[in-house]
């Protein structure tokens, strides 16, 4: 359970944060880098969930999930696995969130045709703030993948599964409320040379 009572504390005055172990680092520190863009990346859903129409509820109600996935995917990042145990069980991105996302994606992929092209960011103003939100996306994945590569740093492996399958599921939905891709905007290669 999760109590704010007073949002300012002054701990973090000097540059360091605590992690969920409560071990202290610098804000600075790639860990906190990578739940803190994970963090950005929700925003931007938030963003874009302000732009979808009625007729969008599914799409809605699938970023509602993966908004509530990705305080997980924070929770996860924020606490390493500890030398020394804790006194609580940390909260870890499940094998089912992963599937979860995967059907979802089939799911909305399924009423798309395929694509002949790479396609703009652009067509309607939720598929634009879905495409913003999937850049992000992958800025979070490749600061997750950099900070599980340093020495004495871990991530799990679902937690790596779910922030790339994000990425995927947010071009695929930006592709779906363009009118299930007849909206989309394709590259034409060297069309301005």
């Amino acid at each position: 359970m999760v109590v704010l009572n007073k949002i300012y504390t002054r701990t973090g005055d000097k540059g360091t944060t605590a992690l969920g172990t409560g071990v202290r680092v610098p804000k600075s520190h790639q860990r906190i880098a990578a739940y803190g863009t994970v963090d950005e990346t929700n925003a931007a859903i938030g963003v874009a969930r302000q732009h979808l129409g009625p007729d969008e509820a599914e799409v809605d109600a699938m970023l509602a999930r993966i908004q509530n996935d990705l305080f997980d995917l924070g929770a996860d990042l924020c606490t390493p696995e500890a030398d020394e145990p804790l006194d609580y069980e940390p909260l870890r991105v499940s094998e089912r969130q992963v599937e979860r996302i995967e059907e979802e994606i089939d799911a909305l992929n399924g009423e798309l045709e395929p694509l002949r092209s790479f396609v703009l960011p652009g067509g309607s103003a939720a598929a634009a703030a879905l495409h913003v939100a999937r850049t992000v996306c992958r800025r979070a994945e490749r600061l997750i993948v950099e900070l599980a590569g340093l020495e004495d740093e871990t991530v799990s492996d679902p937690a790596l599964r779910y922030v790339n399958r994000l990425s995927d599921f947010l071009f695929v939905a930006s592709r779906y409320v363009n009118d299930k891709g007849k909206a989309d905007v394709l590259w034409t290669p060297g069309e301005n040379r």
